[in-house]
């Protein structure tokens, strides 16, 4: 089985009756008040979705460090900075619709341009959001994060993931921002898998094909991984939590491997993961390359499942798409 063992992933990690699930925001809420009791320079601030975006668990915890700033997201990130530059550390919490969606331009300005240390958590990204349609569906928040300047870009896989993302934010004093889901995924990693920002990890060998992908869509990248090996297609599964810096020396000594390269996002490939990895490859090693996500387009109201198999980004799409870029690598 060519799972690789190191990554320390769930025994069960292909039984879909036992394996547990849960939302990548748990993981967020979670993280929140281990660092709440670590280190007292940690303040929460929410737009008005404290249980929503898990942040009322600091707000229980920790009810003078947390700020409820209401229906305001461009004051959440104003007031954060000031908060910031005051020497606290702010994590800053509303759906990526609304932050860094409403208010991108004060993220960049306030933050960004003054090098200052704060966290942005985008909560119900993706079109697994459902039923709230395409105005809550954030899918272009890697993409335009990505442009600021020194600003770490962390899409976790799993709630495990989420909260080992979290934990790093303190570790080094600049911009972040995090993205997270409001449905329940599966939870494949435990907190034995190494974690490190600016790092992908191997989570599956194979010599025929590159599967680099984040957020959700890494469960969905391990099940086609699964099912090809089947047919005697060897999956190289990379696991970008780390969007931005992307770890390009993990992906490029792949790629060299095996010459054929998909990428798989809850989000837009128009800048996002699939235009990070497109950019390392024209760079460092170009290669056939062939893209699962959100294709120029918006969603629309409908259950996360329903959603996710309308835009094709189930374990099926992502099998598709390997076998087209098998069919497109050099001779």
């Amino acid at each position: 089985m060519p799972i690789v063992t190191t990554a320390n992933l769930v025994p069960n990690l292909f039984d879909a009756k036992t394996i547990k699930a849960s939302g990548t925001r748990d993981g967020y809420g979670a993280a929140l008040v281990e660092l709440g009791k670590q280190d007292p320079r940690v303040v929460v601030l929410c737009a008005d979705l404290s249980e929503s975006t898990r942040s009322h668990l600091f707000q229980k915890a920790f009810p003078e460090r947390y700020v409820q700033i209401g229906v305001a997201e461009q004051n959440l990130i104003t007031v954060g900075a000031g908060l910031s530059a005051a020497g606290k550390i702010p994590f800053m919490a509303s759906y990526a619709a609304f932050a860094p969606g409403r208010c991108w331009e004060q993220i960049r300005t306030t933050f960004g341009y003054n090098h200052l240390h704060g966290i942005v958590a985008g909560a119900h990204a993706g079109v697994s959001v459902g039923p709230d349609g395409a105005t809550h569906q954030a899918v272009e928040d890697i993409a335009t994060m990505r442009t600021i300047a020194s600003c770490t870009v962390l899409a976790p896989s799993d709630a495990v993931r989420a909260k080992q993302a979290t934990m790093a934010t303190l570790s080094e004093p600049h911009l972040w921002y995090i993205r997270f889901g409001r449905d329940k995924y599966p939870v494949f990693t435990t907190e034995q898998t190494p974690f490190a920002p600016g790092k992908a990890e191997l989570f599956y060998t194979g010599n025929d094909v590159t599967v680099i992908a984040c957020g959700p869509l890494v469960y969905e990248a391990l099940q086609a991984a699964h099912q090809l090996e089947q047919q005697g297609i060897g999956v190289e599964v990379i696991d970008a939590t780390t969007v931005k810096p992307l770890d390009v020396e993990t992906i490029i000594k792949s790629v060299r491997k095996t010459n054929a390269v998909v990428t798989a996002e809850e989000a837009t490939v128009i800048g996002g993961l699939g235009g990070a990895v497109a950019e390392a490859l024209g760079q460092h090693y170009p290669a056939p390359l062939e893209y699962v996500g959100m294709q120029d387009c918006y969603g629309q109201s409908g259950t996360a499942e329903e959603l996710l198999e309308t835009y094709h980004m189930k374990a099926v799409d992502i099998v598709g798409a390997i076998h087209r870029v098998i069919k497109r690598k050099r001779a």
